[in-house]
This record gives structure tokens, C-alpha cells and sequence, in this order.
């Protein structure tokens, strides 16, 4: 095989890449290119928020303890925000007790952020906890949140420059 002409470019540009995986390691992200672990970062860093280790519970936390789920969608792919691959009562439980953040990225852009409390969630989780009991308790593969209702109802709290 013969590598390809853009490979001089990949080496020269990978040292960077390199620091930007040093960098998330410090925030306990253990590779960058996984699970969307450099928009995490990046979201963390922007929003003084302290990432959780755990993919079990909720993805970070403020200072006062207060946790938070995390969700991030690129406009120019979809123009909804994914959930849960098993969404039921115990996930919506535990989503309902808690604040989400909503990045918003055009590629790799970092365009905008909000905050969403649970109150302005609730319409979600009637829904969602209505289906699944309609469904026979059927777990819900991955319901979306409309990227224009976080936009209508949340709270921005960074807009890029």
C-alpha cells in the first residue's frame, strides 16, 4: 500500500493533536476521538464544569455538586439531540432530577450553549415515560430533543465570538 499524500500533512499536524489528548487526560478523557471526548473537553473547559468518570450516572458536575447531563449535536448532520439507547422510567428518573447542557457545533465549531432545568424538560419526560407504558414497557431507542426547542426554551450561556 502507498500511503496517501495528505499523510505529511497528518504527521506534522499530530504533536498537536497529542497535547489536545494530554489536555483531556487531566480531565479524565481517556481518548479523544471516542464517545465524543474532544467536544466534552471543550465543553467542560467552557463551562467550568468537572467531567464524571462514571458512563453510568450524569456527565459532570459544577462546584456546588450540582450535576449535569451533557448533550452536543452538529447542525450541519441533524438537528436533534440524542438521548438514550434504552430510555425507561429509571433513565427518566434520573435524567428528571438534574440540569442538561446543550452544545451546539457546526463541525468541529463550538457555536453555542444552554441550560435546560428540569421544568422545561418535563414535556420530554411525560412523553417519553408515556410511550413506554403505552409501548407495554418497551425501553425507547434513543428519542430526540429538538434542537429548536432548546434553542426557544433554554437559557444561552455561551455564545461563540
Amino acid at each position: 500500500m502507498t500511503p496517501h499524500q495528505d499523510k505529511a500533512e497528518l504527521d506534522r499536524l499530530f504533536p498537536y493533536i497529542r497535547e489536545y489528548q494530554s489536555l483531556a487526560l487531566k480531565h479524565g478523557i481517556g481518548d479523544i476521538f471516542q464517545d465524543n471526548g474532544g467536544k466534552l473537553l471543550q465543553i467542560a473547559l467552557v463551562t467550568g464544569l468537572k467531567l464524571l468518570k462514571s458512563r453510568e450516572g450524569n456527565d459532570a458536575k459544577d462546584d456546588d455538586g450540582n450535576e449535569y447531563e451533557l448533550k452536543s449535536v452538529n447542525t450541519l448532520l441533524t438537528q436533534s439531540f440524542s438521548t438514550h439507547h434504552h430510555m425507561n422510567p429509571t433513565i427518566i428518573a434520573k435524567y428528571s432530577k438534574v440540569d442538561w447542557i446543550f452544545a451546539i457545533y457546526e463541525s468541529i465549531e463550538l457555536k453555542a450553549i444552554y441550560l435546560l432545568t428540569p421544568p422545561q424538560m418535563k414535556v420530554f419526560y411525560d412523553r417519553w415515560g408515556t410511550k413506554w407504558h403505552a409501548d407495554g414497557g418497551k425501553d425507547i431507542n434513543n428519542p430526540k430533543i429538538p434542537l429548536t426547542y432548546v434553542v426557544a426554551t433554554g437559557k444561552l450561556v455561551y455564545q461563540a465570538p
